[in-house]
């Protein structure tokens, strides 16, 4: 199913004022409803690399998986729709991928990355995240954070030894648990909803919600969201005039007309030409 007049996905990514070059990437598929966001790690670089490669091997692995599955079954063991599982096997080959690349240069030993990956199809969505970058929903005047964030400080909050403004001021606030291509095997998030028509979703690395709050951020997407791209600046703008000190991504994706499942054969063929062109 071609869902461009469906869905509108934007974003930016910004180096930010204090680093000298950007280890976030974001990539989309406006066809599929695919967004991905990754924020990398390592030195000499190695963090700019992964991110790029689980950017680039999650969109490459779905363009190829999602146009083969019929929506509407399940996964028997998980319960999954098969579009969940789709995108949790393309992280685990981004995984790979990172992990054997670190393997085989030793400038890159260790890098990693964040990643977070949003679908839409058949009026649902699936949201599949590792690390702490994170995905909030606007829903009509109200700004939720949709992700958990894999971090030590998170964990620490949740046993109640921090209050979520403590950590909000916490210097340890980036230590986090999981991340994609660090080690031979992840652990990856699941979450599946329905997603309304005018629900605003964004996606953001930890260089945007580090430097302005929660509050911030709805106001901003209330104020603007008549155009998706002015929402993206003005967020990587307020993320920067807050200090900027890391390298700061927004990406953003909005239904704009309901896109239940087409079950007729030639619709369906007629999209997977259009997907693939």
């Amino acid at each position: 199913m071609n869902l461009r007049d469906k869905i509108i996905i934007t974003g930016l990514t910004d180096q930010g004022l204090v680093r000298d070059h950007n280890e976030d990437s974001i990539g989309q598929c406006t066809e599929l409803g695919l967004a991905v966001l990754a924020d990398g790690m390592g030195g000499h670089k190695g963090g700019e690399v992964a991110s790029a490669l689980a950017v680039d091997t999650i969109l490459s692995e779905l363009k190829k998986s999602l146009p083969e599955i019929k929506t509407g079954q399940t996964d028997k063991i998980t319960g999954y729709s098969l579009e969940s599982m789709a995108i949790e096997a393309a992280i685990k080959k981004a995984n790979l991928v990172i992990f054997q690349a670190s393997q085989n240069n030793k400038q890159y030993e260790g890098m990693g990355t964040t990643v977070v990956v949003l679908l839409f199809y058949d009026n649902r969505l699936t949201v599949a995240h590792v690390g702490d970058s994170r995905l909030y929903r606007m829903r009509e005047e109200t700004l939720e954070q949709m992700t958990r964030d894999h971090t030590l400080l998170q964990e620490l909050v949740d046993r109640g030894l921090y209050t979520k403004e403590e950590a909000q001021q916490s210097l340890n606030k980036n230590l986090v648990t999981r991340a994609v291509g660090v080690n031979a095997e992840v652990d990856i998030d699941l979450l599946e909803d329905f997603a309304n028509p005018m629900d605003i979703f964004l996606m953001c690395s930890d260089g945007l919600n580090d430097m302005i709050d929660d509050q911030l951020i709805e106001y901003t997407i209330l104020n603007y969201r008549q155009d998706l791209k002015k929402v993206a600046r003005e967020l990587v703008k307020q993320a920067k005039d807050h200090g900027g000190k890391d390298n700061v991504s927004a990406l953003l994706a909005m239904p704009v007309k309901t896109f239940s499942a087409k079950n007729g054969w030639i619709s369906r063929i007629f999209d997977l030409f259009s997907i693939i062109k």
